[in-house]
């Protein structure tokens, strides 16, 4: 008793450990970034190799999916069944731009860790008093899920528009080939346990362990999507705008800016303020969601560094800044639709603007185009 006492401690320290790394889970480096932007097939299958081995919460679930196979052959046909259901959706959504609050899908994405654990206590049968639903049937569901959650990911990266598809695809491979890697390490700790007399114990404590990681997951995720759900309440260094100031700049807006970015592409727009200047801005999409950083690079800065002020997915946004230093102000957007999105910019405030005309290119810089 007291080995498996041990025992499920290491297991309950790894799961630690790993919820210590919450905020960089599903991110990746500037370097992987980099190497995403450069294209290339191989390239993205290494990409999405690593990223699905940094991926706890898919890793969780397929743990929750073989802890009692024991035959090679339903190990396979669970496998795949899971792997058909996030590749459909990975590819379908990634190659129509179709997108949704990666915080929610991945809250979703952890309760689904929470159903296959209480599915392997039989808690249909012991607490519900009903018939579990068909495992198939789930884990094709919840893999379509799982897709979601990888494919909102990948969209926050600048794509090859001209090898879309081979890229999405190579991904993909990437992301099979890591969870290939991980099923291995993990049917080898399972069989490591299941020859223990105490294997029923060990089974319970972890399948209870992943019920807690998930819940775990799904309120940290929850937390996040409501501070984006309701990021439009987010003041900066100014107190929030009043109603007369909103007046204000309806009818006295100093430029207003048309900015074209054409699909699976994305632009930046640049204004000059001083240090404690006012600008009051709004802009708008003709149609379409844009991901947006709207951040400031302080003057004479070389290290390439810049403070974001708000960031999202959204088809509008206004607000109020007064700046805490001078250097340049203004937007990153990046179009993840497969059509154009035409931007209505509108300012006004103490600012230069950078000679910049809307028929001109503007300045690309996919850097900003962060993932936490």
């Amino acid at each position: 008793m007291l080995s498996i006492v041990k025992q499920s401690r290491w297991l309950l320290a790894v799961l630690i450990a790993s919820f210590a790394s919450l905020a960089l889970g599903h991110g990746m480096s500037e370097a992987e970034k980099q190497i995403i932007i450069e294209g290339g097939n191989l390239r993205y299958i290494w990409i999405g190799a690593t990223h699905m081995l940094s991926g706890y919460d898919h890793l969780a679930f397929v743990f929750g999916i073989i802890f009692f196979l024991t035959k090679f052959r339903n190990i396979v046909k669970y496998i795949t069944t899971f792997t058909v259901g996030h590749s459909i959706t990975l590819i379908f959504a990634t190659f129509n731009a179709i997108q949704i609050n990666y915080f929610l899908i991945d809250a979703v994405i952890a309760l689904s860790v929470c159903y296959i654990a209480f599915h392997n206590l039989d808690g249909f049968k012991k607490y519900l008093n009903i018939k579990a639903p068909n495992m198939l049937v789930m884990i094709f569901s919840l893999g379509l899920v799982h897709g979601l959650g990888l494919s909102t990911r990948l969209q926050q990266l600048p794509l090859n528009p001209d090898q879309l598809l081979m890229n999405i695809i190579s991904f993909n491979i990437g992301i099979e080939l890591g969870q290939i890697s991980a099923l291995a390490a993990m049917l080898l700790l399972i069989a490591a346990f299941r020859k223990s007399h105490h294997f029923p114990i060990f089974s319970k404590i972890s399948n209870y362990l992943l019920i807690f990681a998930g819940a775990f997951l799904f309120l940290m995720q929850m937390h996040g999507y409501v501070h984006t759900a309701h990021a439009d309440e987010f003041v900066t260094t100014s107190a929030a705008i009043s109603q007369d100031s909103k007046e204000i700049q309806q009818s006295n807006w100093k430029d207003t800016i048309s900015i074209t970015i054409p699909a699976r592409e994305d632009k930046e727009y640049k204004l000059q303020l001083a240090n404690s200047a006012l600008l009051n801005y709004e802009w708008q999409t003709e149609k379409g969601k844009l991901f947006f950083d709207f951040h400031g690079e302080p003057q004479a800065d070389t290290t390439g560094s810049f403070k974001t002020f708000e960031k999202g997915t959204k088809s509008y946004a206004n607000g109020s800044l007064t700046t805490t230093f001078t250097g340049t102000h203004g937007w990153y957007w990046k179009n993840n639709n497969a059509f154009p999105v035409v931007i209505t910019l509108k300012v006004s405030g103490e600012y230069q603007r950078l000679d910049i005309e809307p028929s001109q290119d503007l300045k690309l810089k996919p850097t900003h185009d962060t993932i936490d």
